[in-house]
């Protein structure tokens, strides 16, 4: 069955949220519920009755006798890991069917998020460890990337910030990861063992609470016997620290606190409390995980190490993007600010990071298809042998284009410089005439002023034929994936000067058709032909006429092929009768007369070399495939 909808399923190691985009629709994605809450807490339970209980459900279902929460990680054989992260996406899998938000099946392709900082390996190691949860398509793909398209789809990046530089800065429970996006790619930033995560906070918070708490020894009892209320109340500390750094001016004043709770039986509590003090000090105090150093020194660290890897590329990114449900916290908007100072870098964070991944990967889903379904009528429409035979039918336009401006130019760059040098004594006969007339011709066909006339027609042609054919596939598929028909089109033609850089197409075909049209013409003896019409046609004759055979030595046989190469080689003509043989009148003449003749001689000269236009179509349709395929990739960023 063909896939119909997209599920981006961010598991995270504090919290899980669950979207859903329709793959023909370019609304927003939804967000889905569980528990009637569209974010739930990352916990795991079991009841003896109930089976599997997700969320806040597992908390504070009575009878729930063990009780899994914090257990996203990178992939590992600890049996007891795999089997808590695969009963927890089975029961949410099922969950989201019951309640008929979710097609299920293989129409649903779920797309579950992972810290950028992961290798590749253990990103496909993840995705076989949860494809065995018995969801039928599912793939892993890095969260960085569902902040980059939510953002991108929500509005707050325009087209020019997408195609430059974007820092994404995810704060997360477990990880904090750093993700360059330059030109649509994103290239993770690698700074070395990566636990900075929130959840070092929660657990200082807990370690405080129950150090000061009246009844600690037996509270570590029974944590140790009962491991779920220790759990339960790591979740204490982990609301009081989300109630404290979302309302920090709310708890400005000395002798106010946010709190949390947690009942262990009718006469114990733990009650984990943060003032602005103690967050102070619990943020600067040294932690073993980052090698005693504090959080928000590491953070601070991890960020400059960040701007020093992009400061050696020569990188500042436009847009530093915080997401993650840490970026709430004050302070750290407050570094990546100093840091990466306006105006060159412009900080936003996300104002919903615990939805913005899970909209952000159904977005990924949905275009990742999308764009594959694109990619594929874009080849299909244009294979190497439809744009082969659309170049080839309209070679002899491009013929016609370059014959007059070629022709014109020869008369003007070479044979009347020639003749005029002839008529003005500095060349002794006509057969010197003739070489001096072919080097010149030689060098203009190589000169950049043709390099410039055959751009120029080429420019024309492409324009007015090619493109025109073009545009005619590519802007039905562009109506129906609703991006702007300029996206696939050459507007701008085929001039290197004005065509996107990144594109080949202009100076590959413009480059092959300068070369080309140079080895015809002086390699196919054009040249030689032009000047045997120029000598033969319109000069040797009137020397004969005015001249006599008298001129001719003697023995010579007086026939017209043996009387123009005598004349050519032997005759001297005096420098006095040249003005009166070649005028300027006559010399404008003799050019008139012959361009008729110059632009039959290219013509037939550049249609005769049939094998060589081949080559020479063959490269240019499968350049035009690639340039076709890169603006194809430019365009799937547009795609919703």
């Amino acid at each position: 069955m063909q896939v119909l909808e997209t599920i981006g399923f961010d598991l995270g190691h504090g919290e899980t949220a669950v979207a859903k985009a329709r793959i023909e629709s370019i609304e927003p994605p939804e967000m889905l519920e569980i528990n009637n809450k569209k974010v739930q807490i990352t916990a795991l339970g079991w009841h003896p009755e109930l089976g599997y209980l997700i969320g806040e459900q597992a908390l504070i279902q009575a009878g729930v006798t063990q009780l899994q929460i914090s257990f996203k990680k990178k992939p590992n054989n600890d049996l007891n890991y795999r089997k808590t992260i695969l009963n927890f996406l089975a029961t949410y899998y099922r969950l989201l069917k019951d309640s008929k938000q979710i097609e299920g099946g293989t129409t649903s392709q779920f797309f579950v998020g992972c810290p950028s900082g992961w290798s590749v390996s253990d990103r496909e190691e993840y995705q076989m460890l949860l494809k065995e949860s018995g969801i039928p398509l599912l793939s892993v793909v890095p969260e960085s990337r569902a902040a980059f398209m939510q953002a991108k789809e929500a509005g707050k990046l325009d087209y020019d910030k997408l195609k430059s530089a974007v820092l994404i800065v995810d704060i997360g429970s477990s990880t904090t990861d750093f993700t360059l996006v330059k030109s649509l790619h994103e290239i993770p930033i690698d700074f070395g063992s990566n636990h900075l995560g929130a959840s070092l906070i929660d657990k200082a918070i807990f370690a405080r609470t129950l150090a000061n708490h009246e009844d600690k020894a037996l509270l570590e009892q029974v944590f140790e016997d009962y491991p779920h209320h220790q759990a339960r109340c790591e979740l204490a500390c982990r609301k009081a620290k989300e109630d404290y750094f979302s309302n920090e001016q709310l708890y400005s004043h000395p002798q106010s606190f946010a709190r949390g709770f947690e009942s262990i039986n009718e006469q114990i509590y733990f009650i984990p409390q943060v003032s602005r003090v103690m967050a102070q000090e619990i943020l600067n105090q040294p932690l073993p995980e980052l090698e005693g150093n504090s959080w928000i020194q590491s953070f601070r660290e991890a960020v400059n190490v960040a701007k020093e890897k992009l400061d050696q590329q020569g990188i500042v990114p436009r847009v530093v993007l915080m997401t993650g449900g840490a970026s709430r916290m004050k302070f750290t908007r407050e570094i990546c600010e100093e840091i990466f100072p306006e105006p060159e870098s412009q900080v936003r964070p996300d104002p919903e990071p615990e939805r913005c991944i899970a909209l952000g990967l159904a977005r990924v889903g949905r275009w990742d298809l999308r764009a594959s379904a694109f990619k594929s009528e874009i080849n299909q429409v244009f294979d190497s042998k439809k744009l082969k035979d659309l170049i080839e039918r309209h070679i002899p336009e491009l013929i016609e284009l370059l014959v007059k401006p070629l022709s014109q130019g020869l008369i003007d760059k070479a044979i009347k410089p020639g003749l005029k040098d002839w008529r003005n004594n500095k060349i002794r006969t006509l057969a010197d005439l003739e070489d001096v007339m072919k080097k010149q011709a030689e060098d203009w066909i190589k000169s950049d002023r043709t390099r410039q006339i055959v751009n120029s027609q080429c420019v024309t042609w492409f324009n007015s034929k090619i493109q025109p054919e073009l545009a005619q596939e590519t802007d039905s598929i562009c109506r129906k994936y609703q991006i702007p028909r300029s996206s696939l089109r050459f507007e701008e033609g085929i001039n290197p000067d004005v065509v996107n850089p990144e594109l080949s197409i202009g100076d590959t075909i413009l480059a092959d058709t300068v070369s080309f049209i140079v080895n015809v013409v002086i390699g196919g003896g054009t040249v030689g032909s032009i000047i045997a019409l120029i000598l033969t046609g319109h000069l040797t004759w009137p020397i004969v006429l005015i001249y006599g055979v008298s001129v001719l030595a003697a023995g010579v046989e007086i026939t017209r092929s043996k009387t123009q190469d005598a004349i050519k080689t032997k005759v001297d003509v005096p420098s006095w009768s040249r003005p009166m043989l070649l005028n300027d009148s006559k010399l404008d003449s003799i050019c008139e007369q012959m361009n008729p003749e110059l632009e039959r001689v290219f013509r037939e000269q550049l249609t005769a070399n049939q094998e060589a236009f081949d080559e020479l179509i063959a490269k240019v349709g499968q350049e035009l495939k690639n340039a076709l395929n890169n603006k194809a990739e430019e365009a799937v960023i547009l795609i919703q």
